[in-house]
């Protein structure tokens, strides 16, 4: 019986590289905003719709750096984005409504991209090194999609911020399962692995929560990622 080819594993990814392959990144999740609020959203031409999409999205994240998002009024994102109070009534019923857009679809497209990204790779430490990749790559990508999440969820209703935390816990439960199987194989020493996986999120949450700390050291999104990424690998070696 001929020998099964065992397939090399991927190369790690450059963030130009992660950045060509993903270059749709934010018209992607705008088109999942269309598809999956089609019961709410009145304007039928896709390419439309998308195009508007984005840029309500581009003006709630200017004016919630200006003065915060709970400040915000529709007549301000109506003069910011260029659409009329009529035209963002088609998209949305109201800011809470447009806030729950913004968190579920960001949050579930990046958990869908983590997955994507681990799937090429079988042992534990090159996927724990691509998730940490990915998850920070993705953050500079989507740097006032992430940002906006992390600032918002104190001001959810007990509801959505249930839902919120759950959504956290989904995105930290990849790094538990790659942590567990690592110590299963012998890969990793760990002694907490859920405590070990949420030190690693709070890790990847500070280069878009406090970006001018790395600015002012000319740090990169590649060499923080190297960072974390050696950091870690030493932790539970």
């Amino acid at each position: 019986m001929a020998r099964a080819q065992v397939k090399a594993e991927a190369p790690l990814q450059s963030f130009q590289e992660f950045r060509d392959r993903w270059a749709n990144t934010i018209q992607n999740i705008c088109l999942d905003v269309y598809n999956r609020n089609r019961d709410v959203i009145t304007i039928k031409k896709e390419k439309v719709a998308i195009g508007n999409i984005m840029r309500i999205m581009d003006a709630v994240f200017a004016i919630s750096r200006e003065k915060g998002f709970h400040s915000m009024t529709l007549r301000d994102l109506s003069k910011k984005s260029g659409l009329s109070m009529g035209a963002l009534y088609s998209y949305f019923s109201g800011k809470e409504e447009l806030r729950a857009m913004i968190r579920r679809e960001s949050v579930l497209y990046a958990t869908k991209i983590i997955a994507e990204q681990i799937e090429q790779y079988r042992n534990p430490t090159d996927r724990l090194k691509a998730a940490i990749e990915t998850h920070i790559y993705l953050s500079e990508m989507l740097k006032p999609w992430f940002y906006f999440n992390y600032m918002e969820a104190a001001n959810l209703p007990r509801a959505e911020k249930i839902e919120a935390m759950e959504n956290e816990l989904a995105t930290e439960k990849i790094f538990i399962d790659i942590l567990g199987d690592g110590v299963k194989t012998g890969a990793f020493k760990c002694a907490d692995v859920e405590m070990t996986a949420a030190v690693i999120k709070a890790m990847l949450q500070d280069w878009y929560l406090k970006p001018w700390k790395y600015k002012r050291k000319n740090i990169t999104v590649e060499q923080y990622a190297d960072f974390v990424k050696a950091f870690v690998s030493t932790a539970i070696s």
